[in-house]
């Protein structure tokens, strides 16, 4: 039996220190996905995201609003209240909020004190999704959304999903970012044998890592070999780009073609994924799904039998993430060590960034300009 040497494994937990993992502090100066749009309406809807519990509604003009899910006076959740127009009422003792946090009556007081209010989180709509600031509220406007334009191009034609993931957000990405794991995960679905043994390249630029895999030639998975007439033959590419965007946001797109045919005679088509996990917990996330093609656009059928048999792919992502967690959460500290290999070199460059980020968050939360904020943003509003 070979087991790691002593070596080996101090080597191995002297690079895992390096990178986030399940336990690493949440970067709170992203945006990330609260809800699908036709989500959040004029009934509350409550969700924990980052750790910070959270009610979003709508406006009777129909603005989306997030308020953090606790009044502040004896921090009942106001999700469980109830709207009157755009005002909040809590449930307990009728505290009323306003669409910006602020809190306009206590029944049991004659004049409202304005030192009451609970925090609103900016928001920005786009492309069918709700995206949330959970940082500091002043770097929202300065902070780029996820560049997604397949979300909203008119010659695409989407469909969307959602799973509660009982795994952490860190083991997502590499998941997304090492698809080896087709050849197995998926063997059933739409992997095939050949893509794990592919050719891939790796660019990155700060923290946007890219990774193109050309998986040619092959015999595309029926998934993608019947919409685009290519199936049954074993000269299909398959052209996978890997995208990991923000910590909020990772894209995934492939190509397909009939790699015999010279690039001006065959036809090309093209889907695209955005992969949009929001941590729960540290230990379950959030996992918005939309899927994209530009082809065959007008058929309805199509998009929903390829949109059953996608999601049936991701759930086994799902199940597989549940697992791993299992085995994270039951593997004793002084146990604990990873073996990386060449193939990890992008995941191992994802966590790297991951963890830089939260290193640098948790020192700028250090420094007496950021204790400063943090004690204005904790008073409550309007005092």
């Amino acid at each position: 039996m070979t087991i790691p040497t002593l070596p080996v494994l101090a080597a191995a937990r002297q690079a895992s220190r390096q990178m986030a993992d399940r336990d690493t502090p949440f970067i709170r100066d992203e945006w990330y996905v609260a809800a699908f749009a036709d989500e959040v309406g004029r009934t509350l809807l409550k969700r924990t995201l980052l750790d910070r519990r959270v009610v979003l509604y709508r406006t009777e003009q129909g603005d989306a609003v997030a308020l953090a899910d606790r009044c502040a006076h004896r921090s009942y959740p106001l999700s469980s209240g109830y709207l009157e127009g755009d005002t909040l009422v809590c449930g307990y003792h009728g505290f009323r909020y306003d669409a910006a946090g602020d809190c306009i009556e206590v029944p049991s007081t004659a004049k409202c004190p304005r030192s009451i209010g609970v925090r609103r989180y900016p928001l920005v709509e786009r492309g069918g999704l709700v995206w949330i600031w959970m940082g500091e509220p002043q770097g929202a406007c300065a902070a780029p959304l996820p560049d997604l334009p397949f979300l909203a191009d008119p010659h695409w034609v989407r469909s969307q999903g959602y799973f509660h993931l009982r795994g952490n957000y860190v083991s997502l990405h590499e998941n997304l970012l090492d698809l080896t794991h087709l050849s197995y995960i998926h063997a059933k679905s739409f992997g095939t044998p050949d893509y794990a043994r592919a050719p891939f390249k790796t660019e990155v630029d700060g923290g946007h890592i890219v990774i193109r895999r050309d998986v040619v030639p092959t015999r595309l998975p029926p998934v993608w070999g019947e919409p685009t007439g290519l199936a049954g033959i074993d000269t299909a590419a398959r052209i996978a780009t890997s995208e990991f965007m923000t910590p909020g946001a990772h894209q995934v797109g492939v190509r397909f073609y009939d790699s015999s045919l010279a690039a001006g005679n065959r036809a090309e088509f093209e889907i695209r994924t955005a992969h949009l996990p929001t941590p729960e917990t540290h230990g379950t996330t959030h996992y918005f799904i939309v899927h994209g093609r530009d082809f065959a656009t007008a058929d309805a059928h199509l998009t929903t039998r390829m949109h059953d048999q996608l999601f049936a792919a991701f759930a086994e992502d799902v199940d597989a993430m549940a697992l791993l967690e299992e085995t994270l959460e039951a593997t004793p500290a002084d146990e604990m060590y990873e073996i990386s290999v060449a193939s990890d070199a992008p995941s191992v460059e994802m966590r790297r960034y991951l963890k830089r980020r939260a290193l640098s968050q948790h020192d700028c939360a250090d420094s007496p300009d950021r204790r400063a904020s943090d004690r204005a943003m904790a008073r409550p509003a309007g005092a």
